[in-house]
């Protein structure tokens, strides 16, 4: 037989567990939140939503 290259071992991606650091997750939420603020015409709106979630999640 004739002698080959090895094969090169395709590159997969490694997903990291843990918790995300805190900057990335609101640099992620913050698009989000921009937009709920624009569609829910307010602050207190939005606020009044993210306290009900925080309470229905137990935090």
């Amino acid at each position: 037989m004739a002698h080959t290259a090895p094969r090169t071992q395709l590159r997969t991606r490694t997903r990291r567990t843990g918790r995300r650091h805190p900057a990335v997750a609101t640099l992620m939420a913050l698009p989000l939140a921009a937009l709920l603020l624009l569609v829910f015409d307010g602050w207190e709106t939005v606020a009044t939503q993210a306290s009900s979630v925080g309470v229905m999640l137990g935090r």
